[in-house]
């Protein structure tokens, strides 16, 4: 059990926030999947451009299950502070502050990892918003600025000190971005140095690395991103294997087209036709990557106009595939 606050989170097991993707359907959909604790996208913390059709989408958790978290990106302490009280208002029940982000755009406001080469700004940041707010503060980082600058130890017990209830590293510098392989020795010592849950991020895609990660780093669970798109039942495999030594066995064709019919529908649902039609073909195209002939689909599917369309393609496709499987067995 990893306590965050006064929430008790029963699974290993964590989505990770990602910009453009994890949207409310989902982390409905992941927690359903057995995600333990799902974070949203990054939302600015200029309260002032909330007003935008992008911020209202990603501030909209009506519904979900809770604790609800939200993660805010900014770089001065006082709007980051009040972007979280107005979060919190909102109904946000756990405040996620990205120092993690390795986007040139946000580097360029100095926000996200771009933070990490100002330590003192970031002890300002932390004892800023966790004053500002009643709920638990969490922080994403790397593990540092770049390879010669890996000071993630550092600004793990800034933020301990600061009162930050859970931290989430990325086993990569701001300057590697996503290239490389993920280090975990970083992310080891920082589990060393402080009291607080560590969530481990970073490379992990199955069950058996998030188990070896777990082991080499000691850490309280592991954040999953980029493995989690178009495979959400990766939560529910890795905490199943983390509790029994046992593989769960994969999915079949026609629990993949439920699955994929169902976040269809929450898209089209959420986003109004225009925005879900477009936003679902990216979805789609990451569930169809693991898929027979999915390629070749995918080029239909990106053309489709109307969200009839959509779903009807998705299940003549999978009919196909069920037809296939039957006939070869």
């Amino acid at each position: 059990m990893i306590h965050i606050g006064p929430y008790d989170i029963d699974s290993q097991v964590v989505l990770a926030p990602m910009a453009g993707v994890t949207d409310r359907p989902f982390r409905q959909l992941c927690r359903k999947l057995g995600a333990g604790l799902v974070v949203s996208e990054m939302v600015t913390s200029d309260i002032r451009l909330w007003n935008s059709p992008k911020s209202r989408t990603r501030l909209n958790h009506e519904g979900e299950v809770g604790p609800r978290s939200v993660q805010i990106a900014g770089g001065d302490p006082d709007m980051l502070a009040r972007a979280a009280q107005a979060n919190v208002e909102r109904g946000a029940e756990i405040i996620d502050i990205n120092m993690g982000c390795p986007a040139k755009k946000v580097c360029k406001k100095a926000a996200g990892s771009a933070l990490l080469q100002d330590e003192r700004l970031v002890e300002n940041i932390l004892n800023t918003v966790t004053r500002a707010v009643d709920v638990p503060v969490t922080l994403k980082i790397r593990t540092g600025w770049n390879p010669e600058n890996r000071n993630g130890v550092r600004i793990a017990k800034i933020a301990e000190d600061a009162g930050i209830a859970a931290l989430a590293v990325h086993g990569r510098t701001r300057a590697c971005r996503f290239q490389g392989s993920a280090e975990y020795d970083t992310i080891a010592s920082i589990v060393n140095a402080v009291d607080m849950p560590v969530f481990t991020n970073g490379d992990i895609d199955s069950p058996q690395k998030a188990k070896q990660v777990l082991d080499y780093t000691g850490a309280s669970a592991v954040m999953i991103g980029r493995a989690a798109q178009g495979r959400p039942w990766i939560f529910r495999e890795i905490e199943h294997f983390l509790k029994t030594g046992k593989l769960l066995p994969e999915p079949s064709l026609q629990e993949v087209r439920d699955i994929l019919i169902a976040h269809l529908r929450e898209l089209h649902r959420f986003y109004g036709e225009y925005m879900g039609l477009r936003i679902a073909r990216k979805h789609v195209g990451w569930y169809l990557k693991t898929l027979a002939c999915g390629e070749i689909f995918r080029k239909t599917f990106i053309q489709l106009e109307t969200a009839t369309e959509q779903h009807a393609s998705v299940q003549d496709y999978f009919e196909r595939l069920i037809t296939q499987e039957d006939m070869a067995a």
